[in-house]
């Protein structure tokens, strides 16, 4: 060896030729290995080889090749140190150019079998491999077999057959990295990448996040796509074994998971962290990964909801990924309405991939340090909050209470928004400040629109991590505490003055939660005061740490501002009135403030002299400003929260200290002042009420109260005010009454006054323009109310008889009480909240409306109402309808409301004591005893006569069946009972009531989608309709039809809207799953075009399509053939009709498409379907047109039972609805749009589809066919397709022009 280096380093060249030429191979190599494993001269030793080996010699060149093949495998043995194999690897390369092509191709041939065998393991020798390939695509010819490749065609066939050989899991990564080096075509790229991606499973984890570099990196030379798919689809895989093994893990035995879970969430936060980098400096690479998604989102993952949120941190993308997820989660919660509302749909595809499940998915993920995704988390919860949250109404006003259920697609949005931030906020410490500065900002800046899901995010917040809140806000409040309440104070006090009546609404708002949170010491344990709320609990423990002392400053400071606000507008003080209550429950060492500042303001309206009559003043409880005369104290809601706050107090000090008599301490006797002056002035009001005439409140019965003149506004206002302060003396009265039978009588005196009062200004409100039979909202509690009706139904104890007895005589009482409730039941349904103390106290309102219902049903099951109608006949409805009412109410709140409680409300339920009660066990099972309780009862009212039945209870009893039969699971043997029983009623009834047919028929269509597709039940009822309503022929005979009795003269047009609407969402299922079809990957589609082709099978989805559109369409035929009245019924059904062929248009054009991508014949079944609407349908509808027109002159021009039936209806005003629409063009444009994308696609697929179509005669309505005909023959025949869009001018003109 030294010899070589001192005969190379002399310039002997001929010397060094004849010496190397003296060495065998044997002892060349031998040579060689010592010198690499010495280390030392190594690089020298083999220059001096390459200079004694003159290239263009055949000694030369063959030593050159000994040397490279030794040389690799020696390098790859791993034997040499590191920088003595790069170094030999790096004069190798230097020398590769000079070798001739076979030694090339030998030398290529070398490495591929070393990889097909897994020799490659250390990778040192790869970087030489693509030398050797560039300098072999150089070569001009190269012998291949029996003949001869150019060099570029060999290259390309030595990366085919390495690229379909085996490889070694160890040599992936360094052939990666190689390929990179290696010039390819881009067919060629994709070889190696699919080989790469397949490669995947078959590493190691630890190894995937180097490879997934290379393969970036490699992406830059094309094939972005396939690298990003191939990277995404292996973590989504690894995801979905991760969870299998999650789930079958409990129940296999300790087994090693085969991956774990915290190594591979942080492999998959190295990849994202490697791809947001190469996306950072390759753009073409974003827009790739972003173009994937836009299409459909049925690609993601929760790994690629990770990876967008961590490219949505770069810039120039923020905006259009948020814009892609935002538009993604809403159309996965729309598609997934859909597929939960139809049957048809759900067993026509696979359950829904839930976005939202993925998104919570990402947040749990993002727990093993992905700090890069948690800050995109955080905005898109916001980001979601925002755009879906509930949007201000007319005026800024808020529509919607807070704590709904989320329904529509937006509201579910906006909640999944509010569960990304709280896991967020549980999960990870750093972003906490941050979601809690935003929640605040937002709470404190957006005066304009409502921030209701803001509040219930903050209190979910603190309910659900309470120490962690404290951690993250409280020490930091606490430091600046007293600059910051000063600056709060601050804000609120401008705010208190503000010009905007929001503004100041707010104020109140802000300090009456100041109040009700910084506790005074010495206050009530809230568990005294009920309260279940854990914040209550903290807020002890957050201020003591310093003085009480302080705190009580605080509040009564606050309380002076606010007593400001009693000089305010009326819906000012109405919010602090109703914050009172709550504000002395959570503080009660504040009542004495508060009850003074109540009594003082009591005091200006109360009239002291005892002989005076009306106790109360009130000239001064409204103002006028200009002509206008508006409300300034809401005196009934003053006096409400006086007597709420007053009777709190007194609970309590009996609780606190039942044994002693009221006198204990000074602080008590200074509350005895007040309270046993008010209880004074509460007595004297009661007496003098019930004496005070409607003249002494300056209201007569024969006064004006109608809403358009000052003077009947006052009127209005005062009868208002006074009927409130009735109210709340009733309940006032009830309470300190003690079942005496004298208060009673009392009670009954107020009541009779108030009942008055209501009668007048019901009678005269309902006389103006727009008759109102709005009773003004009641003052009640809902608390007295579900206990006034337990004792007026259900309280049978003897010392209480004779007292209730009074209230129980007076049967006006006794249905105020129920129409009470019915009105505050509604009210929660509305607003989430009801007037009075504890209404927004969800727990305990739940409870109310639990006795309730046990109270109503009760009394509806055993006074049946038909007893109570035999002794007077009423207009009004009776007892039993407004309890059957109440309960309506009731179900549907607490589905709305509390839609998980709905088995703890019926469990309340006991009916009687004989029935077999249902076990509370099975939800299920309780729930279909009560449907059939109420069964029953509708069944009772069937069975009489026409003339027994009562309408309006039936009606009642549906909507009550169908609302518990959503509790039912479409699944269960019990929802097939319901449903069967259903359709029995609807055969067997022939009842000629519309409004009962319409319950009937929407519960009949409700259960049905759940159980199967309705297309065939709709094809009945129109073929009954029609066979009731008669044909637009009149002389035609049509075929006598009863499917379903429901069906008859009165209610087919009732019928015919309800069968509309439900095409109506037939045809939206059929549009989305076209929609679907068309948005698949066009590999999809070629397969669906294969199948089309092979005899008979069809892709379901299309089949499905065509099937529900054949029905549809013969329906439609029945309807449009059928005498249906002008008016909302023809232009529903015209409107259908221009919806079915815009429709059927979109099919047209998906299998135009289908045809531009591959050759196939057309599925026989939509030739039937062309067939069907051009040969039956379309000249139908032509016939239909000139029907509804002519409709327009006569008034109905038919057989007697046709005019009669006609004359229920005014035909003018609907002759002229119709003119005004554009209905009748709409539904032609739709038919020809329809007859031109047909020739489109008969000429793409070369099938006649057009000879199915009739030409249209209904251009013009008044046309002679003769001169038509002779016209059309002198056109030119190709003109055809232009004429058909042309022809849309003229027709609305003509039409016009006919209809005078």
């Amino acid at each position: 060896m030294d010899k070589i280096v001192m005969l190379s380093d002399g310039d002997c060249t001929a010397e060094l030729q004849k010496y190397l030429s003296s060495l065998t191979s044997d002892q060349l190599t031998t040579v060689i290995n010592s010198g690499s494993l010495k280390g030392k001269n190594a690089g020298a030793m083999i220059k001096g080889i390459f200079k004694g080996s003159p290239p263009d010699s055949t000694e030369g060149s063959s030593r050159r090749l000994l040397v490279y093949q030794h040389c690799i495998p020696l390098c790859e043995s791993g034997d040499l140190q590191t920088e003595v194999a790069a170094d030999i690897i790096g004069l190798l390369m230097l020398e590769t150019q000079t070798l001739p092509g076979p030694s090339l191709a030998k030398l290529a041939s070398l490495f591929v079998e070393a990889i097909k065998v897994g020799k490659m393991g250390s990778g040192k020798s790869l970087e030489l491999f693509p030398t050797v390939l560039t300098a072999l695509s150089a070569c001009e010819t190269l012998s291949y077999g029996e003949g001869e490749l150019s060099g570029e065609e060999y290259k390309k066939q030595l990366i085919n057959s390495l690229c379909s050989s085996r490889w070694d899991p160890q040599c992936v990564i360094h052939l990666t990295t190689m390929f990179r080096d290696v010039p390819v075509s881009s067919e060629e790229l994709q070889f190696v990448v699919e080989k790469v991606v397949r490669m995947f499973t078959k590493l190691d984890l630890q190894e995937i996040p180097p490879l997934v570099y290379q393969l970036l990196l490699l992406s830059a030379k094309g094939c972005k796509k396939q690298v990003l798919d191939g990277i995404v689809c292996y973590f989504k895989e690894q995801d979905v074994c991760q969870e299998e093994e999650q789930k079958h893990g409990e129940s296999l035995d300790l087994e090693v998971q085969s991956i774990p879970q915290d190594q591979l969430r942080h492999v998959e936060g190295t990849a994202i962290l490697h791809i947001v980098f190469a996306i950072r400096l390759d753009h073409e690479l974003g827009r790739e990964f972003l173009k994937s998604f836009k299409t459909s989102y049925g690609d993601l993952c929760p790994f690629s909801v990770a990876l967008l949120l961590s490219v949505a941190r770069i810039q120039r993308y923020e905006e259009q990924v948020f814009d892609l997820l935002k538009g993604a989660i809403i159309k996965s919660f729309k598609d997934e309405q859909l597929q939960q509302g139809s049957k048809f749909l759900q067993d026509l595809l696979p359950e829904h991939c839930s976005l939202a499940r993925m998104i919570l998915d990402t947040v749990k993920n993002s727990v093993f340090g992905w700090d890069h995704v948690t800050q995109g988390l955080v905005q898109l919860g916001f980001y979601l909050m925002d755009a879906f949250g509930p949007k201000p109404g007319p005026f800024g006003k808020t529509t919607e209470g807070s704590a709904t259920i989320a329904r529509t697609p937006n509201q579910q949005a906006c909640k999944l928004g509010g569960q990304v931030l709280l896991q967020g906020f549980k999960m990870h410490e750093p972003i906490r400040g941050e979601i809690l500065d935003q929640v605040l900002n937002r709470l404190v800046t957006k005066t304009a629109s409502p921030v209701n899901h803001y509040l219930d995010l903050f209190s979910d917040i603190v309910v659900s991590a309470p120490m962690i809140l404290l951690e993250s806000s409280s020490k930091p409040l606490l430091k600046v505490s007293m600059s910051l309440k000063d600056a709060l104070i601050l804000v609120l006090r401008k705010a208190m003055f503000s010009s905007q009546l929001d503004g100041r609404k707010s104020a109140v708002t802000g300090f009456l939660l100041l109040l009700k949170n910084f506790k005074v010491l010495g206050s009530l344990a809230s568990s005294q005061c009920s309260q279940a709320i854990s914040s209550s609990q903290i807020q002890v423990d957050v201020h003591a740490r310093y003085n009480s002392a302080a705190n009580e400053a605080f509040c009564l400071e606050i309380l002076s501002s606010l007593r400001r606000c009693l000089g305010q507008q009326a819906d000012v003080r109405l919010m602090l009135y109703e914050g009172f209550y709550d504000v002395l429950r959570r503080n009660s060492q504040l009542a004495s403030s508060i009850m003074q500042t109540l009594f003082s303001q009591l005091r200006r309206y109360y009239e002291p002299e005892q002989d005076l009559l009306p106790p109360v003043k009130l000239e001064p409880c409204i103002t006028a400003l200009g002509d206008q005369v508006y409300l300034q104290e809401p005196l009934a809601h003053l006096l409400s929260c006086t007597v709420h706050c007053l009777l709190w107090l007194q609970n309590m000090r009996r609780s606190a200290n039942p044994n002693t008599d009221d006198s204990g301490g000074e602080e008590e006797e200074e509350g005895e002042g007040y309270q046993s002056e008010l209880q004074t002035i509460l007595e004297s009001m009661t007496r003098r009420m019930i004496k005070s005439e409607l003249e002494d409140f300056e209201l007569d019965k024969s006064a004006e109260f109608s809403t358009g003149s000052s003077v009947g506004v006052k009127n209005n206002i005062y009868a208002v005010l006074v009927m409130g302060v009735y109210e709340i003396l009733m309940e006032y009265n009830f309470i300190k009454a003690n079942y005496s039978k004298s208060c009673f009588e009392e009670l009954l005196e107020l009541f009779n006054r108030y009942h008055k009062l209501a009668e007048i200004l019901k009678e005269k409100c309902g006389k103006g323009r727009v008759p109102s039979n709005k009773s003004p909202r009641s003052l009640l509690s809902l608390g007295f109310i579900s206990t006034l009706l337990a004792v007026l139904f259900r309280d049978s104890s003897q010392s209480r008889e004779e007292a209730l007895s009074v209230l129980r005589s007076s049967g006006e009482f006794v249905r105020y009480a129920v129409n009470v409730a019915v009105q505050k039941t509604q009210q929660l349904e509305e607003t989430g909240h009801t007037d009075g103390p504890d209404g927004q106290n969800t727990d305990r309102t739940f409870r109310f409306l639990c006795d309730m219902t046990s109270v109503l049903m009760w009394r509806y099951t055993n006074i049946p109402s038909v007893v109570e109608d035999a002794g007077k006949k009423e207009k009004r409805s009776s007892l039993s309808l407004l309890c059957l009412e109440g309960l309506l109410r009731i179900f549907t709140t607490c589905q709305q409301r509390y839609p998980d409680r709905m088995a703890q409300l019926l469990s309340t339920m006991d009916i009687s004591e004989d029935n077999n009660e249902p076990d509370d066990g099975n939800v299920t099972e309780m729930n279909f005893f009560y449907i059939r309780q109420f069964q029953r009862a509708l069944f009772t009212q069937l069975s009489g006569g026409e003339e027994e039945f009562n309408s309006k209870e039936a009606q009642l009893l549906v909507s009550i069946l169908s609302v518990l039969s959503r509790q039912l699971k479409p699944s269960s043997q019990q929802f097939v009972q319901m449903i069967t029983w259903t359709v029995k009623l609807c055969k067997e009834t022939s009842f000629e009531d519309p409004a009962f047919a319409k319950g009937l028929l929407s519960l009949l269509f409700n259960l049905h989608v759940l159980y199967k597709s309705p297309v065939s039940l709709l094809l009945e009822l129109c073929q009954d309709i029609h066979s009731q309503l008669g044909d637009i022929d009149q002389n035609v005979e049509v075929e006598k039809q009863s499917h379903f009795a429901i069906v008859n003269m009165k209610t087919a047009t009732t019928g015919a809207l309800l069968v509309l609407s439900q095409v109506d969402k037939v045809l939206d299922e059929v549009d989305w799953l076209i929609a679907r079809k068309k948005s698949q990957p066009s590999s999809d589609k070629s397969g669906s075009g294969e199948a089309t082709q092979t005899a008979g099978r069809q892709d379901p989805i299309e089949k499905a399509v065509m099937l529900q559109l054949g029905t549809l369409l013969t329906a439609l035929n029945e309807l449009v053939q059928t005498a249906l009245l002008p008016g909302t019924c023809t232009i529903t059904l015209l409107r259908e009709l221009s919806r079915t062929y815009t429709i059927l248009t979109t099919l047209v054009k998906y299998y135009i498409q289908v045809c531009a991508s591959q050759q196939g014949a057309l599925p026989a079944r939509f030739e039937k379907l062309v067939k069907l609407s051009g040969s039956h349908l379309t000249p139908q509808c032509y016939s239909f047109f000139s029907y509804a027109q002519s409709g327009e002159f006569s008034g109905g021009n038919a057989d007697d039972k046709k005019k009669k039936k006609r004359n229920d209806v005014n035909t003018a005003p609907s002759a002229k609805l119709l003119r005004e629409t554009k209905s009748i063009p709409n539904v032609i444009f739709s038919i020809e749009q329809y007859e031109k994308y047909l020739i489109t696609l008969s000429k793409k697929s070369k099938v006649n589809l057009m000879q199915y179509m009739k030409m249209s005669a209904s251009r013009d309505f008044r046309i002679n066919a003769v001169t038509l005909d002779a016209a059309l023959q002198e056109q030119d025949e190709s003109q055809g397709t232009n004429e058909s869009q042309d022809a849309e001018e003229p027709k609305e003109p003509k039409q016009k022009k006919r209809k005078q």
